[in-house]
């Protein structure tokens, strides 16, 4: 196992510039549709990318993100479950603070996913379907989101593992409601966005 402090700051480097690249960006730009932060939310991620009414090119959006979170985890956790718990927390940052978008990127929730899937699987899987539930009883992508986060924690809890895990979750879960601000406030107010799957 490695887990000096010089060894965990490259981890946290490392995981995080993965979790910077702007898949959501770079993909919509390929694709023809311009800059995916002009559009929706003025967010990179997947949710905002299905805007532009290509449904694949959200698909391959949110693949790549979940992918980039859970690629580092993947391999930090080869060299100790304090690497993997870093990894776990950095990569996601990466998405929401990218370094080349001045630190503006998205919310975070496909790249948390993959790298949770990385770091506890079961608790991932959990969390995952919490999301598709609520995503489709209330159309409501943020909400599912936030109930799929905050979630989190509390099913690591139940299926016994250990209290770094735990804790964790819970800072990611904190991340991702505080990064859903506006959003809970158009919710309150009734005025959130509801996932459309078609063009209007």
């Amino acid at each position: 196992m490695i887990s000096t402090l010089p060894a965990l700051i490259a981890c946290a480097l490392l995981a995080y510039l993965a979790g910077s690249i702007p898949f959501g960006l770079i993909l919509t730009k390929l694709a023809g549709h311009g800059d995916v932060r002009a559009i929706g939310s003025g967010n990179i991620g997947a949710t905002n990318v299905l805007r532009t009414g290509n449904k694949k090119l959200a698909a391959a959006t949110l693949i790549c993100d979940a992918l980039k979170g859970y690629a580092p985890v993947a391999i930090a956790s080869l060299y100790g479950p304090d690497m993997a718990a870093v990894a776990t927390l950095a990569a996601p940052l990466g998405h929401i603070f990218p370094v080349w978008l001045g630190f503006k990127g998205g919310k975070g929730v496909a790249t948390l996913c993959g790298a949770l899937i990385g770091y506890a699987w079961p608790v991932a899987l959990a969390a995952l379907a919490t999301w598709i539930i609520i995503a489709l009883v209330t159309r409501y992508s943020s909400l599912a989101a936030i109930v799929a986060a905050a979630s989190a924690p509390l099913y690591a809890f139940l299926f016994g593992d250990e209290l770094e895990k735990i804790l964790v979750m819970l800072v990611l879960a904190l991340l991702v409601i505080a990064r859903h601000q506006t959003n809970i406030g158009r919710l309150l107010r009734g005025e959130e966005s509801k996932i459309k799957l078609k063009k209007s």
